[in-house]
Parts: structure tokens; sequence; C-alpha cells
């Protein structure tokens, strides 16, 4: 059998280290594709498949796309759930005697794209570490895109329940898990049918409970925003946080230092929120369609910044329980509503900020080009006028947010000094340095100039000596500066023009002059292009240093935009601040749906009261016909209590909330056969969910309770008869809504 040649054997090499990825191997202006992952390309991708001499008999299956459009195929592969590793070349084609070098510079996975076309811009793109100790769980999340790093850990009895309710927080596009929660079949089958995410599976190794190297590299935050001083090396947290770092650094090849901060989270510090709930209330997503238009997130989204929009769903799914931390939302919101000459100056300066956390991230990645700089400078211009705007701010929140922002001028000012105000996309070309900036770019540029001035000179100084009058200077790639003469002045070129080539209507000819004069302008434009180039890494590692400061700025603008959002909101929508606080009463007066009111002509909906305590009205039961409005109610009262407590103002009259710790949904009649249970079923599970995890603080709503077929029906079922009888059919509805079981 005849050999592979070299560079097939180099391919099938890189092949062996990446068996579950297709390689994106480059050659020249292509990424080709090889063997298998040719075919499967090909039929993916739908374009053409070849082959290729590989040195033996048969030829390689083979296809390609161009490197300057990989991007939209590669992100057609990582939607259809393949991953893409991209073996690049590392050494310059024509400076290199054989085979150039090549090797893998990143992996693409669903979990770790940064591409922006291939991304939402207000939502996070989420990759999740699971790891199972018994029947406990310990989580680490990221977005590699913003440098957000979370982890949380749930020990208490019903574990996978909650592992759920992470999950559905998060929703994220890869998870990883490890050989414990592979093997649980039952448990992984559950997240794999819940969940369109991408799963993989490590071996124990790879989530090592060794904390030296994160305590060295990373910072920990608790959940109160403060640096934790010592860690638990047994912490269930430490696991999964290793596994997820050690696969980003396997997958992405470099240090991302914008991860440098860890937050870890507690689940009671929120509002549980299942994720039957979540679904049944349509909190981000519609149940039938999965769009965005027609949930709370629609109507409460008036951000203003691709921040502020994923902050905005962040807060969404993570309601708050803490009376202290809801009330200070509540006001920086109200002093945001009330004064609005103070929030029309706020909103001027968040419309000129572009994505300050992404583009962090680029910068990390280094793939950064000119054009996000300006963008960076421009979004960093507007910091000093925020923070002037916030010095005259009362609410508590707002004065910290004054205190605690960064002008980053210095950062501004460095890009400002160096970058021009419309570079070009590519940073290898030159035109991206300010003439000042630096001293031997200024000189490159004034002989490329000056060059130019010579050329004028010189062809003025040949028309007159020769006689010739449209002799031109020309260039070309291939053969430089020349001078070009028509046919018709042919005698009259003196004997020291060199001819150099041959047209159909003229001549090109060099001289010596002309030769050295190519020599000094094309060496200054390759030396201040290569310069350029070595001066804009250089700018991009200084502001690489300041990750951390540039991520705190962001932080702050994006919490502003989500409390100016809730502002405009309750502005337009006549909302009115709620009284939170922890008494247990929920009193809400001419309460409206939030989304059902935006969709229906103005003023046309109903509003209504609600009333429940603790004591003597725990319990509300609804009745009537159909059509009559009683889910929308329920669902009514359950967004009011949870817009509350994100610290937005909520669609009544007047309302009181106390604080509930769950929220709890049994609505609608579904099936969910490929889990192998009916609708009575499902119905049945979920309200013994609710019996078994209600606290006294929490929110229930029940809609419809209690269908199904009758006993005698269903056990006539069972024995196989091929008939259905239903003599005595029972069915009975109760819409209730139930606050503070005990």
């Amino acid at each position: 059998m005849a050999e592979l040649s070299p560079m097939m054997k180099h391919y099938m090499q890189i092949k062996e280290q990446y068996q579950d990825c297709i390689i994106f191997y480059r050659l020249g202006d292509f990424y080709e594709m090889f063997f298998d992952d040719a075919k499967t390309a090909s039929r993916e991708l739908e374009i053409t498949l070849t082959g290729r001499d590989c040195g033996q008999e048969e030829r390689a299956p083979m296809c390609g796309v161009p490197f300057h459009a990989a991007e939209s195929y590669i992100a057609r592969l990582i939607e259809k759930g393949y991953k893409v590793a991209i073996c690049e070349q590392l050494e310059d084609a024509k400076e290199t005697k054989g085979m150039v070098k090549r090797d893998v510079i990143r992996v693409v996975t669903p979990g770790t794209v940064i591409e922006a076309n291939m991304l939402d811009e207000k939502k996070n793109n989420f990759i999740m570490s699971i790891y199972k100790k018994g029947i406990y769980f310990g989580i680490a999340v990221c977005d590699v895109t913003t440098g957000t790093f979370l982890s949380t850990k749930i020990e208490a009895s019903n574990n996978f329940a909650l592992l759920l309710d992470e999950l559905s927080k998060y929703n994220p596009a890869e998870i990883i898990v490890n050989k414990m929660l592979f093997n649980c079949r039952e448990e992984l089958d559950e997240i794999k049918l819940r969940f369109k995410a991408y799963v993989n599976c490590f071996e124990e190794e790879m989530f090592k409970t060794d904390l030296e190297p994160l305590i060295l590299n990373y910072t920990f935050i608790d959940d109160n925003e403060k640096q934790i001083e010592n860690i638990d090396e047994n912490d269930l947290q430490i696991p999964p946080i290793n596994g997820l770092l050690d696969y980003l650094n396997q997958t992405q090849k470099i240090k991302l230092e914008h991860i440098n901060m860890i937050r870890m989270y507690s689940i009671t510090k929120y509002m549980s929120l299942n994720c039957t709930a979540r679904r049944n209330l349509e909190l981000t997503e519609k149940m039938n369609d999965k769009s965005k238009k027609g949930t709370l997130l629609w109507v409460l989204d008036k951000t203003y910044t691709s921040m502020g929009g994923r902050l905005l769903r962040k807060w969404i799914n993570e309601p708050l329980i803490d009376v202290t931390e809801i009330n200070k939302r509540l006001n920086a919101v109200e002093e945001l509503k009330d004064n609005l000459i103070f929030r029309g100056d706020i909103i001027d300066c968040l419309r000129r900020i572009y994505d300050i956390e992404r583009l962090v991230g680029k910068i990390a990645y280094g793939n950064t080009n000119a054009r996000d700089m300006i963008s960076l400078k421009n979004s960093l211009k507007q910091l000093p006028y925020l923070k002037k705007i916030l010095a005259t701010s009362k609410s508590e929140l707002l004065q910290n947010q004054y205190l605690s922002l960064d002008e980053l001028e210095d950062i501004h000012d460095l890009i400002e000094n160096a970058i021009i105000e419309d570079p070009p996309i590519t940073i290898t070309e030159g035109g991206i340095i300010k003439l000042g900036y630096n001293e031997e770019v200024d000189e490159l540029k004034n002989a490329t100039i000056q060059g130019k001035n010579w050329l004028i000179e010189l062809e003025a100084k040949e028309k007159e000596e020769t006689g010739i009058k449209n002799l031109k200077v020309g260039f070309n790639k291939v053969f430089g500066y020349f001078f070009e003469v028509t046919k018709s002045y042919l005698n009259l070129v003196p004997d020291r023009y060199i001819r150099k080539q041959t047209l159909a209507n003229c001549e090109r000819y060099i001289t010596e002059e002309l030769n050295e004069l190519e020599s000094k302008i094309l060496g200054a434009e390759t030396k201040v292009v290569d310069l350029e180039y070595k001066l804009f890494i250089e700018i991009r590692s200084k502001i690489a240093v300041n990750i951390e400061r540039l991520q705190k700025a962001a932080n702050i603008v994006s919490s502003l935009d989500v409390l100016t959002s809730f502002a405009i909101v309750a502005e337009d929508l006549n909302y009115t601040k709620p009284i939170v606080d922890n008494n247990g009463i929920i009193d809400i007066k001419a309460g409206r749906h939030p989304v059902i009111e935006k969709i229906i002509p103005s003023g046309t909906f109903i509003d209504n009261d609600t009333y429940l305590d603790k004591q003597n009205d725990r319990l509300s039961i609804i009745t009537g016909p159909n059509m009559a409005g009683k889910s929308t109610y329920m669902r009514q009262v359950a967004l009011i209590t949870l817009m509350a407590q994100l610290g937005s103002f909520v669609p009544a009259t007047s309302a009181r909330i106390g604080v509930v710790d769950k929220i709890f949904t049994r609505v609608g009649a579904s099936d969910d056969l490929a889990m192998g249970q009916s609708t009575f079923m499902v119905e049945m599970m979920e309200v013994a969910e609710i019996l078994r995890e209600a606290s006294s603080n929490s929110l229930v709503i029940l809609d419809e309770i209690g269908r199904g077929t009758s006993t005698y029906d269903r056990t006539f079922y069972r024995m196989g008869s091929s008939r259905t009888y239903s003599k005595q059919r029972k069915m009975w509805s109760k819409n209730i809504i139930c606050n503070t079981l005990s």
C-alpha cells in the first residue's frame, strides 16, 4: 500500500488528536477538509465534493471553503451540532522552503463561539460544567465572549430537580459532565431531552480538586460582591471550575485574560423558579415558538446597549429575595422615572456606548481590529459625561455607581492618540496609526509621500528629455514601477530604457534611476506596514492589562441601562412603584397583565384586585366559564410579584408585595410522551413537586388541576379493550392561587 504524501500525513496526525472535530485545514486561500470530514461538510454545507492526490491509488475526498468566508460556514456546522478545529498556517508560504508549518489554533464549539455573526447580541452564550458526586452536584458556567464565570453547588434533597432549574436559567449551548453523571443514563437522557445542548463527557481526572492554581490566577467573589478569603479545597464547586477552565484551555489555545473573576453564588439568594414556572410564565421566550415577542422580557426591554440587554435577561431569570437590595433598585428606578432631564442625559450617553464586554473579550482573544478600538474609544468617551450626570443622583444605588465608575481616560487617550478615526478592517496592511504617535512611522510615511513627489518630478523630466508627450509612470505588484510608452512614440525611446513588458498598444520600460526610487519608496512602505502592525499589537497589549477595569465599568453601565429601561417602561405603560417587604402579604389594586395589556388595544384590558396573606387569606379559588380570563388573572399575579422582586415598577394602581422565595405553576394540559408521561401523569407529578418543595413563603398557581379519565376508564383500557367506555367520566376544574402554603 502506497504511503500518504507528507502533507496528508500531517493532516492525519492532526485528525488523530481531534477525532470529534471537523478539521478546517488551511491551504493557501482555502480551508480544506478531507476524507470523512469532507463527506460530512459537503453534505451539511451543500458544497461540491472533489478529490485530491494523497499518495495512494485512490484520491482523497476533499471539499473546501474560502478562508475569508469561513465564519459563515463554521456557524452552519456549529448550529448543526458539530465542533470545528481550525488548523492554520503558522508561516508565510512565500518565505518557507518545503511544507508550511501548520497547527490547530482554536477549536470552535457551540459553547465557545465568539464571532459576532454567530451570536445574539442581547443573549449570553453559556457553556456549563456539571460535576456529580454521589447525589450532589457542583456547577460552573462561563460566557467566553464576556468573561462571565459563575459557580454554585446543589446539596439538597431534590438535587436533580434543582440542577434542571439551573440549566433552564442559563440554557447553555454546551455542557461538559464527569463520568458519574454520564453513566447515570436516566438523568443524562432527561438533560439531553429538555435542553438542546452539545454534551461532552470527560474522565474524572479532568475535574481536579487542586485549589492552588485557581487561587493564584483568579479572584473569588461571593454573593455580596466581597472577595472570598478562604476557600475549602474540598468544596463541591472546585472540580467543575477546574474542569471547565481546563476544557477552555484545550479548545481556545490561549490564556483568556478576561476570565479573571469567579463568582461563587448560592441558589438560595434568588427566587426559585423551576423549569415549569419559567415555561408557563413565558419569562424570556414563548412556549410555542421560542420567540421573544410576547414575553416579560419583550415588555421590559428598552435597553440601549447589548450589555444591558443581557443583564436584563439575567435579572429576569434571577429575581431577588433580599428586601434591601430590591428596594435599592426600586428607589433608583423611581429617581430615573421622576427626573426626565436626568434620565434623558443618561440615555444620550447610553446610545453612544458599544458592547464593551464583548470588545474586551476580543482583546483577550487577540482578534481585535482597529475599528473595534475606535468603538471602544467612542464608548469610553461617554464615561466622564456619565459620571458627571450620576454625581447629581440621590438614590443609594445610583450614588454607589457614581463613586465606583472609573472614567478610564488613560485608555481613551491612548487610542485617541494612536489610531486614526476611520481605519481599515485589516491590521496587516497599514494605514491605522496616526501621525505624531511614533517618530519612525512619521519618517517612513513622509518618505512614501515624498516618493510620490519624486515620481511626478521624474515623469516630467523624462517627458522633456525624450520628447515623449504621453509618457507616464505606472505600477503593478508583478513588475513594480515602470515607464509606459505607446507604439506611436517608440522611435523616441532612448537606449538607456530597458524593456520590461510588451502590451498590445504600448511598451513598458525601466531605468536605473527609476529602480533606485522604487527601492526607496517600496522599502519605506513595507517597513511602515510592519511597524504599524507591531505598534497596534503593543497598544492592544497595554489595554489588555486593564481588562478588569474595563469589565467593572461595563458592569456599571449595563446595570444603569437596565434600571433606565425599567424607568422608561414604568412611564410609558403607567406602572407604579410597589411596596416590597417581608410581611407575607400580596395586595394588588387594579392589577393588569403586563404582556397582554401591551398586545391588545390600549385601554381595553380590565384591571382587577388581588389579596393574599399568611393568615386567613392564603387561598383563592377562581371559577368561571371558558375564556373568562381565569388563567390570565393567575399568571398576572405571579408576573407582578416577580416584577416587583426584579426591582421593576408594576402594572397596577398600587401593590404591596411580601417577598416570595419560590413561584410554582401548574398551568395547562400537556403530555410528555417522550418521557412516557400522560397528561394526567404530568399534572400529578407537578403537583407532587409543589407539595414537596413549597415553603411557607411560596406563591403557588394551580390551573385546572385534577382533570383526567376516571379510574374505571383507565383500568378498562389497561386490560386491553379495543373500545373506550366513558359512562362515568369525571371532569372537575378549579383554578387556585395559593400564597404561603404551610
